[in-house]
């Protein structure tokens, strides 16, 4: 999934519940800064940020790695 597809998702599951940066920062522990900065589509939100996020909005979040046809 490409980055700000991501981003959007994130972004309309807060609005959609009515949750504001600043309830969702509390709930996720993720820090306000962090949070604005990834909802502008700046930084790069490590996977436990990711997930965090995921958690407090009810959202699952899955992670694949897959090894590329240039690297097998």
């Amino acid at each position: 999934m490409h980055f700000n597809k991501l981003i959007d998702i994130i972004k309309k599951r807060r609005e959609m519940l009515q949750v504001t940066q600043e309830m969702l920062s509390e709930i996720s522990g993720v820090g306000l800064r962090t949070l604005k900065t990834f909802e502008s589509g700046k930084g790069n939100p490590t996977a436990e940020t990711l997930t965090k996020l995921g958690h407090a909005l009810g959202l699952e979040l899955t992670f694949q790695v897959k090894e590329t046809e240039a690297n097998k």
